[in-house]
């Protein structure tokens, strides 16, 4: 949850469809932009300090009384309307598409900038407006201009050539005008320019009787769009225009087909371009989503993307260059502490994580600043000052630029222009104005500069020149041991194979010089905890996996605090260790410690996952990716929970049974969708979970025992409920990229692996009432519905609880059971002088199989055995049913217990086999050998040999 003081950034941003703004907005192609939010009218975006009344307003204006001194008329029209927002209505529209020529249609554009312009800049003085409607009008000023200009000039130009048609498709083409910087963003400002690029879809000729090709047409409308906007008449201008951004830039072609700008982005493309573009909206034209899909690889890359470091810090450095020159110091746009750093903060941060996280790429600074708050990218308290400091800037802004309508970001230097500057701004003087500003300037400073620390080499220490020349001599020998690594030969003759590994030899200099700088820090941190040699080894071994992807390497690099993390992490389990050389995504998970300690909320795990899987909408290979990654990322952050001893076995256990619930949930709606189409009716099936997972006792590396059931009385059920039973068990268990979601065991099935994949639900009814051995009975014991049809799975339930309390002839059962026990025995032989903690005679297997004949033998009579509680509460219950004696129910719960807790250690080691020193054990053994003896009424008859 975002935190309060950053709440204030989400409810300034913008408003929902309530309200004047969305009257404003008139429906334009801002909608999701900046939308989405709550606007409060007196919160961070209402006007600066006090406002003044409209002789104020125009005694500070130059602008407004230049107007009022010229068209006396058109003043008053437009005074006479301030208590409503200046929007543009649909009449405006009208008249702009009836104009005749050019000429008139300059004129009438001009006359309506100056109606907004004057009105909004009016309200906004007299504290009628705030950031969020003068963004708005001015915005939607040019979308309106912009695409009735683009409109008029296309229909004259194809009067003479005909229309542009593409030569593979044979269609229509438009030049899409691609807003770029503020107008993309959807937050123009009072007197913007505006930055435009021209493209179209394909290559061609017109279809008139004096044909062009398509670039000819579009070029010569492009000139002519740009003539309308910006040349300076007697009524003025409608906005500077700005083509700079296009590619090449002015040595580049005014207009570009989609060919020609992919090709450019991907050959010529440069960092500070995607910074760009990330902000790029279609603003006229049929084809602006396919656009989108065009740019969107060149701008946020498919995973976490933090080789883009390099190339932002080199931006950021000539900001800050800038930003440090004596003639850029009042400047609140370019100068430090000003408008485009906090832009900077926001998408860098947006560049690095837009690719995974589609929620993270908003266009307008305030609504990115929302959402990496919310995702806990950014800290609260930043994101605050922050978001006050641009708000502050903005409104200050507008008022350069209200006193005679000029594209200024730079202070007064003059008293006078100073002080009616601090007066519009809310402020009694000058110097009060001053201390203000510098406050939220010197804010945004620290932020920006926080945000990448400097790279700079610092003097190589004694590590460092270890691992540049790693021979074996009593210097290296010293320095490690006093560092507290056991075995330095062995260290240095590791760090000498890797050196001159041919995968070391053959990385780029870029990820060289990165690995280099890693290694000594790894020596550091490794010696900083209990076992240095052996976490480094972890830590080198990870180190070489994740060395071919530079983005890993950078992620190291750049957050210096992850290591230790990193290393804690890998000297506390063997299996984190492999988890995470497995999985090398995991390690941005270590960049937010606060929200990787959070204890998860199952819904917010639902929520998050629906999320996710929305942003890769109508990309099954995306989703089936985002699936792995989401279930990664909560292991490992329930991983992290577990080593630093939050969670308990039992609520470790709980959380990774709701994950696989979830999962197999999502799993089985995109699978279904897959098969039948998005909008067709859910299936009538359901998931039953067996084992662990049916008894909630997951582990980390638990293999998955899955039934399928449906309820379809439709011919083609069986078929279509196996094929979608088919690619549900392939997206789980199928080995991507990303890695795989589970393994799965399908032998519980009604006649095991020789049975059909799915059971109809009259069917699995009747072989377990008629056909089920009594194994299959006791599986059942730990069996629950875990995804899919509610109702197929709660007559599952009600299935369940009919077989489990079936009368039994109690001698059979107990031969049975008892047989059973035996074979699993005989499968598992120990060889060893460990005790097995699972397999072996008193391990938890014996507690299970006692728990399990108690509930069959017993559940006709007491329904409350067939709760699947799991085994430690359905033994407290068989103590107060009086089937088993209290003190040997408590003993023997106390030993599963601590099986399950010394299992749990051991499997974070990386040991395949549950096996502890057994002497220890004893008095767990006796016990569990004494409820034995108690269900059974004897002790085993062969097998293992007795305890001592």
């Amino acid at each position: 949850m975002v935190a309060r003081s950053s709440t204030r950034i989400a409810r300034a941003v913008v408003c929902n469809q309530e309200g004047y703004a969305a009257r404003i907005f008139d429906g334009a192609r801002t909608e999701g932009i900046i939308t989405g939010y709550t606007l409060v009218r007196k919160g961070t975006v209402a006007a600066l300090g006090s406002s003044m009344d409209l002789a104020e307003a125009l005694e500070f204006s130059l602008y407004a009384r230049r107007l009022r001194a010229a068209w006396p008329e058109f003043f008053a029209a437009v005074t006479a309307t301030l208590e409503s927002p200046i929007g543009i209505s649909e009449s405006d529209a009208a008249a702009l598409r009836q104009a005749s020529d050019s000429d008139a249609l300059a004129l009438l554009l001009r006359k309506l900038r100056q109606r907004v312009f004057l009105g909004t800049l009016l309200r906004d003085l007299t504290g009628r407006a705030d950031l969020l409607e003068v963004c708005a009008a001015m915005t939607r000023l040019a979308e309106v201009a912009i695409s009735e200009t683009v409109a008029a000039h296309h229909r004259w130009l194809a009067e003479t050539h005909g229309n542009p048609i593409g030569a593979e498709s044979g269609s229509d083409q438009t030049l899409i005008v691609v807003g770029m910087g503020k107008l993309g963003g959807g937050e123009l400002n009072a007197s913007s320019d505006v930055d435009l690029v021209f493209v179209y879809p394909e290559a061609g000729t017109t279809d008139g009787s004096k044909p062009l090709a398509n670039q000819e047409f579009f070029e010569r409308l492009g000139r002519r769009v740009i003539a309308t906007l910006n040349e300076v008449t007697a009524e003025g201008f409608v906005f500077r225009v700005d083509m700079r951004l296009r590619p090449y830039g002015d040595a580049g072609p005014l207009c570009s087909s989609f060919v020609a700008l992919e090709t450019y982005l991907i050959a010529q493309g440069r960092t500070w371009e995607r910074y760009a573009w990330l902000k790029a909206r279609a603003l006229t034209g049929e084809q602006g989503e396919a656009l989108e899909r065009l740019i969107e690889p060149f701008v946020f890359r498919k995973y976490l993307d933090y080789d883009a470091y390099g190339g932002l810090r080199d931006v950021h450095r000539q900001i800050r260059g800038q930003g440090r020159r004596r003639d850029y110091a009042s400047n609140i746009k370019l100068g430090p502490g000003g408008i485009r750093e906090i832009e900077f903060i926001a998408q860098a941060l947006q560049l690095v994580r837009g690719g995974r996280e589609p929620a993270l790429r908003p266009r307008g600074t305030l609504p990115a600043l929302a959402a990496l708050a919310a995702r806990g990218l950014l800290p609260s308290a930043a994101v605050a000052e922050l978001g006050d400091a641009y708000v502050f800037l903005r409104n200050v802004e507008h008022r350069l630029q209200y006193r005679d309508d000029a594209q200024t970001h730079e202070l007064p230097a003059d008293a006078e222009s100073r002080s009616a500057l601090a007066r519009a701004c809310g402020f009694a003087d000058g110097e009060t104005f001053v201390v203000a500003l510098g406050r939220q300037r010197d804010a945004v400073d620290r932020h920006f500069d926080a945000l990448f620390g400097d790279a700079d080499d610092e003097e190589e220490d004694a590590f460092a020149a270890l691992c540049r020349d790693p021979v074996d001599n009593a210097l290296h020998g010293t320095l490690l041991e006093d560092a507290g690594f056991a075995d330095p030969p062995v260290l240095l003759a590791q760090l000498t194979r890797v050196r001159n590994s041919a995968r070391y030899m053959q990385l780029p200099p870029a990820s060289r010089r990165r690995f280099d700088a890693l290694l000594p820090q790894l020596l550091r941190v490794a010696g900083q905890t209990g076992q240095p040699q052996e976490v480094f080894v972890r830590l080198l071994v990870l180190l070489e996996t994740i060395s071919g992807r530079s983005a890993y390497l950078a992620l190291l690099v750049e957050h210096p605090p992850v290591l230790p993390r990193l290393a804690h992490l890998l000297s506390a389990s063997a299996w984190a260790a492999e988890y995470l050389t497995r999985h090398p995504i995991l390690l941005d998970e270590l960049l937010d410690s606060g929200a990787l300690l959070t204890e998860p909320g199952w819904q917010d795990w639902r929520a998050e996952l629906a999320t996710q899987l929305a942003g890769h909408d109508g990309d099954p290979e995306r989703q089936i990716d985002a699936l792995r990654h989401f279930q990664q990322a909560q292991t490992f952050r329930l991983l992290v929970q577990d080593l630093d001893g939050r969670l308990s076995i039992e609520r470790l256990a709980d959380h990774l049974s709701a994950l696989a619930d979830i999962v197999l949930e999502a799993t089985l709606k995109q699978s279904w969708a897959q098969l039948q189409g998005k909008g067709a009716p859910p299936p009538k099936f359901a998931i039953v979970g067996y084992g662990k997972l049916g008894g909630k006792e997951l582990g980390y590396a638990s293999d998955l025992d899955l039934v399928f059931l449906y309820d379809d009385l439709d011919e083609a059920a069986p078929q279509r409920y196996a094929r979608l039973a088919q690619r549900f068990n392939t997206a789980v268990t199928s080995m991507t990229g990303a890695g795989r979601l589970y393994e799965t065991d399908l032998r519980l099935r009604p006649d095991g692996a020789s049975g059909l994949l799915v059971s109809s639900l009259t069917a699995f009814r009747n072989y377990q009432r008629e056909h089920a051995w009594t194994w299959e009975h006791q599986a059942l014991t730990r069996a629950r519905f875990v995804a899919g049809d509610a109702a197929v799975g709660a007559a599952f339930e009600v299935e369940r609880e009919i077989i489990l309390r079936l009368p039994r002839e109690l001698a059979k059962l107990r031969t049975d059971v008892m047989t059973m026990r035996q074979r699993m025995y005989a499968a598992h032989p120990n060889r060893s002088k460990l005790f097995d903690l699972k397999h072996d005679r008193g391990g938890m297997v014996d507690i299970e199989f006692a728990v399990q004949f108690l509930i069959l033998a017993h559940a006709h009579a007491e329904r409350e055995l067939t709760r699947n509680v799991g085994n430690i509460a359905l033994l407290g219950t068989c103590a107060q049913l009086g089937l088993v004696p209290s003190r040997l129910a408590s003993a023997a719960a106390e030993a599963y217990r601590e099986y399950r807790r010394l299992q749990h250690q051991v499997r974070l080691q990386g040991a395949r086999e549950a096996r502890v020193e057994a002497d220890a054990q004893t008095p767990r053994r006796e016990a569990v050998a004494a409820l034995w003896d108690a269900v059974f009424g004897s002790a085993w008859t062969e097998g293992p040999a007795e305890i001592g």
